[in-house]
């Protein structure tokens, strides 16, 4: 069997070899989701063979001497000599003595700092960082990574805060882009448009659960094989998942916004607001509250306003800014919730329809994606000149797709369907969604306007049934086409 690789992530590769390579002091922040590969990032670029000194801590959510506790036990795995640390003073005084020997010293979980009790710790490191950034022969440099992005800007960006403009580097990781998915998926399964659409709208970019998957042998099986060992068995890695990352830190108080915005992504603030009165009166008037605090401070919910509208528009569209959390909520929760009370198969089975029917969402995602992902590469006819966008008004008016070559003033206006055979029947309705919005923007008279048609996949007879009614015709397959790597023949 092949063995797991690291995918992608060319970029912050080489931010990060280019860091250690100058040789002087650095303090780095990397961040990114829980699962993204922030800890694998380090670890690639740190392996013993290139570098001997490296001191890895992986902060508990505890107090003082839990934190204390487990630095000392990293610390002795790791070969660090004495003395170690017995409080939270003396483990910043000798992470720095060790980055003044030219230690690499990474700190995991760093935004736990920011609890009450253990934030004292940041004035003590705060000192710590001076002094090594006013010695020029001090060679090593300290890494702090973290998932939640609040409580990290909280810690290093706010104004307030001990160690406010003391970072020399930063490093954002993202969702792995297309790419990199096609690239994993070709060394430990196919590349079919139906298994990226499933996986991706179920994990997106994110690296670790497609190692699971690869892990507990089912990154190849067919989707409820997938499904059942990766949610619904008693040691199933991400039964548990959603609770640990988004929704304990929550306890509850957002449970009626996520779980409706998940269900009916594209949703508005009229729609959230009706259904709080109907379910929760008591709760309606702090809807806006709750929208507010998921979108600003924990990221969960993203507000997508039309293409052109202004950034104060009151027409926008709610859903799940995460993949993985939208399928939970949706498709997920319930059925694993009632294992023991229903049969096995029935509630895999009630996954798997609802998850197929939230890809129709997904699907519109994905192919914004591609479309970017290609014009960075520069495949492909459509050179983008604004990000990817949807449009839609009060008259139930829905673009799906709006993509913009102003170079050469050239519009695509597209259709997305999971289902090739709906796609090709809706086209005649959609039709009058095109003329509305050409009308609405009457600024595009004079472009070239195409219209497109997108499936997972389409067959030589869809094709030429979406040509004759003046549509384009793309498949997953097409949009990918350029981006799959060609086969290596050995290890990744």
């Amino acid at each position: 069997m092949t063995e797991w690789g690291f995918y992608g992530r060319h970029q912050e590769r080489s931010q990060l070899a280019s860091v250690l390579a100058r040789g002087r002091w650095f303090f780095l922040q990397i961040s990114g989701r829980r699962r993204i590969g922030k800890t694998r990032l380090v670890q690639e670029l740190l392996k013993p063979e290139r570098r001997e000194r490296v001191l890895y801590i992986q902060i508990p959510d505890s107090d003082p001497a839990g934190v204390v506790s487990t630095a000392r036990d990293f610390m002795e795995n790791f070969g660090v000599s004495a003395p170690l640390p017995h409080d939270l003073r003396s483990l910043a005084v000798r992470i720095g003595e060790l980055c003044a020997e030219g230690w690499i010293v990474a700190l995991d979980e760093f935004q736990y700092f920011s609890r009450k009790a253990l934030f004292p710790f940041t004035s003590e490191l705060q000192s710590v960082v001076d002094r090594l950034a006013a010695t020029p022969e001090a060679r090593g440099g300290l890494i702090v990574l973290g998932s939640l992005h609040t409580e990290m800007q909280a810690l290093l960006e706010d104004r307030s805060a001990p160690l406010y403009q003391r970072l020399t580097d930063t490093i954002s990781l993202g969702h792995l882009d297309i790419a990199s998915l096609l690239e994993l998926l070709q060394a430990h399964a196919d590349t079919s448009p139906e298994r990226l659409l499933f996986l991706w709208n179920l994990f997106e970019g994110v690296p670790k659960f497609y190692r699971d998957c690869f892990e507990q042998g089912v990154i190849a099986a067919d989707r409820q094989t997938l499904l059942e060992r990766m949610f619904f068995s008693s040691s199933s890695p991400l039964r548990t998942e959603a609770d640990n990352w988004f929704l304990r830190e929550l306890r509850g108080r957002y449970d009626l916004v996520l779980k409706y915005v998940a269900r009916h992504p594209g949703c508005t603030h009229a729609d959230l607001q009706a259904h709080a009165d109907s379910v929760a009166p008591e709760i309606g008037s702090q809807v806006g509250g709750y929208l507010k605090t998921l979108e600003e401070k924990y990221e969960m919910v993203e507000k997508r306003l039309p293409v052109f509208a202004k950034a104060k528009a009151r027409r926008g569209h709610y859903t799940i800014s995460d993949n993985f959390l939208r399928s939970w909520l949706d498709a997920l929760a319930v059925p694993t919730a009632a294992i023991n009370f229903r049969p096995l198969n029935v509630l895999v089975e009630q996954a798997d329809q609802r998850l197929m029917t939230a890809e129709g969402h997904g699907l519109e995602r994905l192919v914004g994606q591609l479309y970017e992902e290609r014009s960075r590469k520069g495949l492909g006819d459509f050179p983008l000149t604004s990000r990817i966008e949807g449009w839609w008004d009060r008259s139930d008016t829905e673009i799906d797709l709006v993509a913009l070559d102003q170079t050469h003033q050239h519009l695509r206006l597209g259709s997305c369907k999971r289902s090739s055979t709906a796609l090709v029947a809706d086209l005649g309705r959609f039709d009058g969604h095109v003329a509305r919005f050409l009308k609405a923007f009457p600024r595009f008279a004079g472009w070239q306007v195409e219209r497109v048609a997108l499936a997972p996949s389409l067959t030589p007879e869809e094709r030429l049934a979406i040509e004759a009614k003046g549509y384009l015709p793309e498949s997953l397959v097409d949009l990918t086409a350029g981006l799959l790597p060609e086969p290596s023949g050995g290890s990744p």
